[in-house]
Parts: structure tokens; sequence; C-alpha cells
């Protein structure tokens, strides 16, 4: 008894999902329904996808506030290219203003000796005013019907996005367990100035962590476009808070040092249930934010626990 308790603290996401489903499937008939449990994996997708990225950054003893307004800006850059019919390059386009904000942000933390709250808060404000600068506030539509398929396509019968998400997870838990990448990441997490006088590239690989986190949330983007067929100035409100949800309730701590990719789907997984099991309950969305924001609390209380 002892030890599956201890299981469910280290792996608070995994404990909360078996309650809730236990809990709707209680409450609503609906909801383990095949397409339901597709519905939610696919609506999970983006914010998960989002999420990995963020998972490198905390694990590192870092934050990234700007995920949801790079999010918007790598959208609507990469959507005004792809009006043109230009797919691939709009695609890379989305990924490479991904990538440019992701380097900014290592930079300024490392180079500039800032703290990544506030380096990252910083290019949140310059995004989301570039984003609405670019689009004059309007959004853009009318891609190519061969973009579409990466939003509502199936391979199988099952959504390309679900196939994204598990791609970009199972590539991320790789670079985490098998790889120094993941290694520094730990090493630099639980103790930066060790892993310092070691010998590591410290400040190169915080960059190198910042970049990933930026790329990720290009892909969350384009995966929404391809689904909405526009991009919209207001694209990723509030996504920063779904990210770091995820991560902290996927076991990591927000010191650094812990933490895991699985764990983080699992994370995002519970956000997307509870959205869900709101819905399903009819429950107002103006009450949704500030479920999000008890979950983030009790998480955290969990962990100071440990």
């Amino acid at each position: 008894m002892k030890r599956i308790t201890e299981f469910f603290r280290k792996n608070p996401a995994l404990g909360g999902l078996i309650g809730l489903y236990i809990l709707l499937g209680i409450l609503s008939g609906r909801f383990l329904s095949l397409s339901n449990q597709i519905n939610i994996l696919r609506q999970v997708s983006i914010q998960a996808v989002m999420a990995f990225g963020m998972t490198v950054v905390i694990i590192s003893g870092g934050i990234d506030l700007s995920v949801g307004s790079v999010f918007a800006f790598s959208a609507v850059v990469g959507a005004s290219i792809l009006k043109q019919g230009e797919v691939a390059f709009g695609i890379l386009a989305a990924l490479g203003i991904g990538a440019i904000f992701g380097s900014i942000n290592g930079i300024l933390v490392t180079k500039g000796k800032m703290q990544p709250f506030i380096a990252t808060l910083a290019t949140m404000a310059i995004a989301r005013s570039f984003t609405l600068v670019y689009t004059n506030g309007m959004p853009i539509t009318g891609f190519p019907r061969s973009f579409g398929y990466i939003g509502r396509g199936k391979i199988l019968g099952v959504p390309v996005p679900i196939i994204i998400m598990l791609i970009v997870m199972i590539i991320m838990w790789y670079l985490m367990k098998m790889t120094k990448l993941g290694l520094y990441a730990y090493s630099i997490g639980g103790n930066e100035e060790a892993t310092r006088l070691s010998g590591v590239k410290v400040n190169i690989y915080k960059i190198v962590f910042y970049t990933i986190s930026g790329v990720l949330s290009a892909v969350s983007a384009i995966i929404l476009m391809a689904r909405l067929n526009s991009a919209q100035p207001i694209f990723g409100v509030g996504y920063e808070l779904d990210a770091i949800a995820a991560v902290v309730l996927g076991g990591a701590s927000l010191s650094g040092g812990t933490g895991g990719v699985i764990g983080t789907f699992f994370g995002a997984l519970l956000m997307g249930v509870i959205n869900n099991g709101l819905n399903l309950l009819n429950v107002s969305p103006f009450y949704q934010q500030a479920v999000k924001g008890v979950v983030i609390l009790l998480a955290v209380l969990l962990e100071k626990k440990d």
C-alpha cells in the first residue's frame, strides 16, 4: 500500500486521470465512447506538443512564458506564405520563427544574465505585439487543401495530429533519456554551477533548450492552423498556462532537475480530460481557467510535500 501511495505521489497526473475517468464515466454516458476519447487526444495534441518543449526548459531550471505568443506569431507568418500556395515554405517559415524566438530567449537568459521569467515575459509581449501588427488584428485564411491534411487527415483511422504528437513525444523521450542533451538538462536543473565546473557548455545547451521550446510551439501552431484553415492573431492566449500545468502535473519540479516527457503527456491528457468533462457536463467555459489554476496549485502543493 505504501508503494502504491508513493507511486501516485510521484505520478500525480496518472492518479488524477484514473480518478477522473471513473468519475466522468459515471456522470456522463458519452465520456468513455471511442469517438470522445479520440476527440480528447486530438484536442490534447496541440497543448502536448508545446508542453514537450516546455518540459526540457523546466527540467533545466528555466521557464518559458512566451510559448503562446510565439505560437501565434509563428502561425500568422506561416499562414501569410501558405495563402500564396507555398506549403513547404510556409511550414519552414513558421518553424523558423519559433526557432528564432526560442534562441533569443536562450541568449537573453544566458548572455544577458536575465531571469527566465522576466526574459520570456518580455518576449511574450513582443511576439504578441508583432502578431497584431503583422495581421492588423485580422485573421488569415484560405490555405491549400493539402496543408489541411495535417490537421484534419487520418492515417489508418488515426487523426494525423495524434500521430504527430506521438512522434514528437518519442523523439523528445529519446533525446531526454538517451542523449547528452537530456543528461545535461537534468544536470543543469539539478546543479548548474557543478555542471559548469565539470566542463559542460551550459550556456549553449540552455540556448538549445529554449530553441526546442520555440520550435515545438511552432509545430503546435501548424497543427491548429491546418485544422481550422486559418490563423488568428489571438491564437495561443493562455497556452503557456496549459503547458506549464501539463509539465508540473507530469511530475516535474519548477526548481528544475526532475520530470519527463511521458509524465508531461499524462499531464496534458489530464488537462484535456478536465476540459472535455466540463464541456460534457455543460459547465460554463468561464470556469475552466479557474479549474486549471486550482489544478496547478494542487500539483505544486503535492510537490512541496515530497
